[in-house]
């Protein structure tokens, strides 16, 4: 099968960028208040019929569905990769969405769309819908067909579709929960639906999960293969494709990162050949996280912040002093500060060969 190519990673940047730029400009999180009017059936324009899920190399949690399926329900489609930070940060809506209205005839289908390699292995995909207590459907996407049907290009996207299988609105990148709500609501009731309680569902992510700091946010994603790489400082550059001695320059700008010891840097991630190597990272962000896994056996870690072990600064997968250990792929949170947010100094030690690390990402 030919590789597929999917310009999500720039995308998921640029929202990223977008929601901190309104942020700086004084706004705040606008995309909630956007169209106040475009609540009513009569005001959501069909957009399209709901393509048909063909394709899918698997289903978890349901058997195979077809739109014929879901007729006389209300569909949210969700585009998901379960790595990726904007998605985790929108998923609590998703989940309170689904337990609030499924009942009054919401159907909530999760379409996995990996980005890098090992989110395609329904095996983990399966472990992080457990890990993450999804009990909606999910498509799982593996080779990209679903994607294609909707001409989809985000992680997260929003496509909801009505009794009658049409699509009146859609949500790509995070934020907009307000509105997208108020969509279902509608929806619901002109399917037949009664008695909608019309409060927005309580909603608060923890972990990786929680809101953004999106007037600090700083620093952006941050791929570690040599395909996306950028602002990478190790004297020398990156080698494509073979072992190398890396070692982090004396200074680190904003926003840089390098690496020490021996690695090898691939297309897409860069993987640890001998015990000791570091990545360093000069970021400004309340959160950060880095997704990564082990090769075969887990892999030891610390991490310090300004030479100094986290303390109350620690990632929910770091204890106070910086240790952790790495073994599934997943994004790993590291990092979500308590005090004020500055330029800081980020490492990570790994204390053991094999470690695959793939990309940067902050909140």
């Amino acid at each position: 099968m030919a590789p597929v190519e999917t310009p999500a990673p720039i995308n998921r940047r640029r929202f990223i960028a977008a929601a901190a730029g309104t942020l700086a400009g004084g706004l705040g999180m606008a995309a909630d208040a956007q169209q106040p009017g475009r609540t009513r059936p009569a005001d959501l324009p069909v957009e399209g019929r709901l393509p048909p899920f063909t394709g899918a190399t698997g289903w978890i949690n349901s058997a195979a569905l077809a739109p014929a399926d879901l007729r006389g329900k209300v569909v949210l489609v969700q585009f998901w990769t379960y790595t990726c930070i904007n998605w985790l940060r929108a998923h609590p809506y998703v989940r309170a969405w689904s337990k609030k209205y499924q009942d009054q005839g919401l159907v909530v289908v999760g379409v996995h769309t990996p980005e890098f390699p090992f989110e395609g292995d329904i095996d983990n995909v399966r472990r992080a819908a457990r890990d993450m207590q999804i009990g909606y459907p999910i498509a799982v996407d593996s080779d990209h067909a679903i994607w294609r049907a909707f001409d989809n290009q985000y992680w997260p996207a929003f496509y909801i579709v009505d009794a009658l299988g049409r699509i009146r609105h859609h949500q790509f990148g995070e934020g907009g929960y307000a509105q997208s709500e108020l969509v279902i609501q509608r929806l619901l009731e002109e399917a037949g639906a009664r008695g909608i309680a019309r409060e927005a569902v309580p909603v608060a992510g923890r972990g990786a999960e929680a809101a953004a700091d999106w007037a600090n946010l700083k620093s952006l994603e941050t791929y570690v293969g040599y395909e996306q790489a950028e602002n990478f400082a190790s004297p020398g550059g990156a080698v494509l494709g073979r072992s190398r001695h890396y070692t982090v320059p004396p200074r680190l700008p904003l926003n840089h990162w390098a690496l020490s010891g021996d690695w090898t840097i691939e297309g897409g991630l860069a993987a640890l050949d001998a015990a000791e190597g570091r990545i360093s990272y000069r970021f400004h962000a309340r959160d950060l996280h880095l997704v990564m896994g082990a090769q075969a056996r887990p892999v030891r870690f610390r991490v310090t912040i300004d030479g100094v072990p986290p303390q109350a600064d620690h990632g929910s997968d770091v204890d106070a002093e910086g240790w952790g250990t790495a073994q599934e792929p997943r994004l790993y949170q590291l990092v979500r500060q308590s005090g004020a947010i500055a330029d800081r100094t980020f490492e990570i030690t790994f204390l053991d060969a094999g470690i695959r690390a793939y990309a940067f990402t902050f909140g």
